[in-house]
C-alpha cells in the first residue's frame, strides 16, 4: 500500500485522545466498566434516549449477547440482510439458529421491508435490520410486523444493527431506540473508533439486569462492585464483553466532540454529492440515495457503477493515482456457510447486483479539502 496517498479511512482521533489514555492509564482502574466507560454509556444514552448503553468489546459481541439474550437455541430462525457483514448474522447462527437471508431495496440498500412478511415462518424469533450507510431503515414497518407475529408465536424482536448509524435518526427518532435490543461498531472504520469495540443499547427493560449478567461472564460480579449483594456468583451462560477503559478513554474523547466529527463528515458528504452529481449522470453512476425521513450519519459516500467491470477499472483508476477506494459487503447467501443454509443465486438479486457495482470513496473526517479535491478531480477523470 505504499504507493497509496489517500487512504479509505484514517481512524479518528481528536486533539484531547492522548490526554484522555493518558489519564486512563494514570487510573488504578484499567478494565471495563471505569471511569470513561460510564462516561460513554451516559453520552450514548442521553442522546439516544435509551435504557442502558453497555460498551462491549466488538458490536460482534454485542449481537453474540443479543443472541443469547434472546434465549435463541437450534432450529429457530433469523432474518437478516443478505447485504451486511457477516456479524450480523454469525451472532445468532452461533447459537444454532437458521439465517434466513431477505433482499434489500433498490434505493437505500436497506432490508426491503416488503419482501420480510414472506419469510416469516412458525419458527421465526428476530429480524435484524442493518441501517446501511447511516440511512434508517422502515422501522414503522419492520416493527409493526414483529409484533404482530409476536402475538402468534413464542415472539419476534427486532434487533439493530446500528453498526453505521450512531446519531443518526429515521422520522425524528433516534436510531438504536427501535428495537428491543441495538447494537454499536466502534471498530476503526466506524465515525467513532477505539480501535475496536462496540455496545449493546438495551431498551426493553425486562434485558437490563440480565444484559448485566451476560456481559459479566454470567455472574452478578457488577452488582457485587455496586455493593448490592456480598458475593457474586454464576447465574446463566454469558462472556467476557467489557471493552477496557483505556480503550473507552479513546471512545470518550470523541464522543465529547461528537458534534464537530458529525459536521465535518457531513460537509464532506455534501461535497461529493454536489460535485460529483453531474458527472454521475452522464457515466450511468447512482450516488447515495437518502429518504426525507432519514437523518444519515455520513457513514460512507459510495457510488453505484454500471458493471462489475467498469467499478475494478473504476478502483484501478483511482488507486494509479494514489487514493484508495473499496467494494464492500458480497452476499452472505452466497458465501459457503450461507449455501450451506439453503442460499442459491437469484434468492437476493438487488444485493447480488449490488455488491457487484459498489465502491466506496475515502471519507473521515481528517480528510482535507486538498485530499477531497484530489479524489473529486480523479472521480471525474473516469470515463465508465
Amino acid at each position: 500500500m505504499d504507493d497509496i496517498r489517500i487512504p479509505f479511512n484514517r481512524p479518528c482521533v481528536v486533539d484531547t485522545s492522548l490526554g484522555f489514555v493518558e489519564r486512563a492509564l494514570a487510573s488504578p482502574i484499567h478494565a471495563g466498566d471505569g471511569t470513561f466507560t460510564n462516561q460513554c454509556q451516559t453520552i450514548i444514552e442521553g442522546e439516544l434516549g435509551v435504557r442502558k448503553a453497555l460498551l462491549t468489546t466488538s458490536c460482534t459481541h454485542a449481537l453474540e449477547m443479543a443472541a443469547l439474550l434472546l434465549d435463541i437455541r437450534p432450529g429457530d430462525e433469523v432474518i437478516v440482510p443478505s447485504f451486511t457483514f457477516v456479524s450480523t448474522a454469525n451472532a445468532f447462527a452461533l447459537r444454532g439458529a437458521r439465517i434466513v437471508f431477505a433482499d434489500i431495496r433498490q434505493d437505500t440498500l436497506n432490508i426491503d421491508e416488503t419482501r420480510v412478511e414472506s419469510l416469516f415462518s412458525d419458527r421465526t424469533r428476530a429480524i435484524v435490520p442493518v441501517h446501511y450507510a447511516g440511512v434508517g431503515c422502515e422501522m414503522d414497518t419492520l416493527t409493526a410486523l414483529a409484533a404482530q407475529r409476536g402475538l402468534r408465536q413464542r415472539g419476534v424482536a427486532v434487533v439493530e444493527d446500528n453498526a453505521h448509524g450512531l446519531f443518526g435518526k429515521w422520522c425524528g427518532r433516534p436510531l438504536g431506540s427501535f428495537g428491543v435490543l441495538a447494537t454499536q461498531s466502534f471498530h476503526e472504520s466506524k465515525n467513532f473508533s477505539c480501535g475496536e469495540g462496540g455496545a449493546l443499547i438495551v431498551n426493553d427493560p425486562s434485558l437490563l439486569d440480565r444484559a448485566e449478567i451476560v456481559r459479566e461472564k454470567g455472574t452478578n460480579r457488577s452488582r457485587f462492585f455496586r455493593g448490592q449483594v456480598d458475593k457474586y456468583s454464576w447465574l446463566e451462560l454469558g462472556s467476557s464483553y467489557l471493552l477496557s477503559d483505556v480503550l473507552a478513554a479513546l471512545l470518550a474523547s470523541q464522543l465529547e466532540q461528537r458534534v464537530q466529527i458529525q459536521a465535518r463528515r457531513h460537509a464532506i458528504w455534501k461535497r461529493y454529492e454536489s460535485e460529483l452529481n453531474e458527472w454521475a449522470v452522464v457515466q450511468g453512476v447512482r450516488l447515495p440515495f437518502v429518504p426525507s425521513e432519514a437523518d444519515h450519519t455520513a457513514h460512507m459516500f459510495y457510488l453505484r457503477m454500471p458493471s462489475l467491470d467498469v467499478r475494478q477499472r473504476f478502483i484501478g483508476h483511482l488507486r494509479s493515482r494514489g487514493i484508495l477506494a473499496v467494494f464492500h459487503y458480497l452476499p452472505l447467501h452466497l458465501s459457503d456457510v450461507g449455501r450451506g443454509m439453503g442460499g442459491r443465486p437469484g434468492d437476493c438479486p438487488v444485493a447480488e447486483e449490488v455488491s457487484d457495482r459498489i465502491v466506496r470513496l475515502p471519507l473521515y473526517a481528517a480528510l482535507t479539502e486538498d485530499e477531497q479535491d484530489e479524489v473529486i478531480a480523479g472521480v471525474r477523470a473516469f470515463r465508465a
